[in-house]
């Protein structure tokens, strides 16, 4: 195969900075050292993050696997307590089977955090008289309550408002928006 003398000369650079690129900086580094406050994988397989000049910091492989799962339970928990907006079916204060797991975690996070507050606001679409979505609304935010005071929380963190219809989240006359308006929001104070 025959070559012209440009690409002989661009095969030759590019070969050129693959050697200089790979080439060592010079830096000095002690055996066991990783040149940074964080290492990857420490000998036994599990990641340690270094948290100070000292060298302290918390390491994975030193958890044991209760204290692995006890985290992991933690955050998962943390991770259903961002859901703060509940949906209800029409016309019904029912709480839905799937809002229950996050409902629990909310209430025991209430259980173990006695000085924390929460408003549970409820709202209706915008079909029906104002009164009536209204008592709807509330009904919904009394049905959170009582989920949340059966799962652990006190009565006295929990205050409950309705706002019937007055506060749509979205704009609207049509099945997606009344859906996206029956709802109880999580407010903590």
């Amino acid at each position: 195969m025959k070559m012209s003398f440009s690409t002989k000369a661009f095969a030759m650079l590019l070969s050129a900075g693959l050697v200089a690129g790979c080439s060592s900086t010079g830096e000095n580094m002690e055996e066991g050292t990783y040149g940074s406050d964080v290492a990857a994988i420490d000998q036994d397989g599990g990641s340690t993050v270094y948290g100070g000049a000292d060298g302290s910091g918390v390491s994975a492989s030193e958890l044991t696997d209760d204290e692995r799962r006890a985290a992991q339970e933690q955050a998962e928990q943390e991770a259903l307590r961002d859901i703060t907006t509940f949906y209800f079916d029409f016309d019904t204060s029912e709480i839905k089977p799937d809002a229950r797991d996050v409902l629990v975690a909310h209430a025991r996070y209430l259980a173990d955090n006695p000085r924390q507050q929460v408003r549970l606001e409820g709202h209706a679409d915008e079909r029906g008289t104002k009164e009536y979505n209204l008592a709807l609304g509330e009904r919904r935010a009394n049905a959170v309550q009582r989920f949340l005071i059966v799962n652990g929380a006190s009565r006295g963190q929990i205050e409950t408002v309705s706002y019937g219809e007055e506060k749509p989240a979205v704009r609207g006359s049509t099945e997606s928006a009344w859906a996206q308006n029956r709802r109880v929001e999580l407010v903590f104070q």
